[in-house]
């Protein structure tokens, strides 16, 4: 239940709980639901029921044995935080983040939820909190998450999908921004990226961004990084204005 992850900033993924519903615009073209049915076709006993939330508690020890300090995404497959993930459980993943030492990057849309159960889970600093806002209409989402007990908060912006007139980053610790990728993708637009960034120099808030998503919607069609053997490609690429920008919270390095 943990694999080595192809996403830019973390290195593996660990998945306690699998499966999920749509609840906004940036679910649309969700790319773990598309990867459950795969899964449910190959047989994989974890996902006999395609995309229907399913707790894994057979893999919540997985991170007490790593050897090695590793950066860990937390339910790539799923939303820590559905409606139908027990509190217990969930107090169960945390305990499993608290008495390990790697660091764990949560992601959640439900931030309603995240901010009613936050007073009751242990937010030790090494359990890095965020939450999707894809456009200017979930950008409410900011406000559930700065008023967690996190540790270290930040935001993905991805697949950005519209504009965003107001960004708060007050206790914001990371900015992550993206296009969409995949064979339905919505664009991106440069402007849009740019706003994000420029509130991200204002704050002096580390900026990263992952990828145009395909290459026909990068501005730039000689970037460097479109290209599949360019040590950091993604996909269309990830150069803006000529240049690249992976920044972290906390001074961490990714290996990649």
């Amino acid at each position: 239940m943990a694999t080595k992850s192809s996403i830019e900033w973390t290195e593996v993924t660990w998945n306690p709980v699998t499966g999920c519903d749509k609840v906004s615009a940036g679910c649309k073209n969700c790319y773990a639901e598309r990867m459950a049915h795969r899964l449910m076709a190959m047989g994989v006993k974890q996902y006999q029921n395609g995309f229907e939330l399913n707790l894994a508690p057979q893999a919540l020890n997985t991170p007490r044995s790593w050897k090695t300090k590793k950066v860990v995404f937390v339910n790539s497959m799923s939303d820590l935080f559905h409606e139908k993930v027990p509190l217990s459980y969930i107090q169960q993943v945390f305990q499993v983040m608290n008495e390990t030492p790697h660091i764990y990057q949560v992601l959640t849309k439900r931030s309603k939820r995240l901010l009613e159960l936050s007073p009751s889970l242990n937010w030790t600093s090494n359990i890095w909190m965020g939450v999707s806002v894809e456009n200017q209409t979930f950008t409410p989402r900011i406000k559930d998450l700065q008023q967690t007990d996190a540790k270290v908060k930040f935001l993905s912006i991805e697949p950005l999908i519209g504009a965003i007139k107001t960004l708060s980053l007050d206790a914001i610790d990371w900015v992550i921004v993206g296009g969409e990728s995949g064979p339905r993708a919505r664009k991106i637009k440069k402007e849009w990226i740019d706003f994000v960034q420029l509130r991200c120099k204002e704050t002096n808030t580390p900026f990263f961004f992952k990828q145009w998503g395909k290459k026909e919607f990068n501005d730039n069609p000689n970037d460097e990084t479109i290209n599949t053997s360019h040590k950091h490609h993604a996909k269309g690429g990830c150069e803006l204005d000529g240049h690249i920008y992976r920044a972290m919270p906390n001074s961490v390095a990714l290996a990649k």
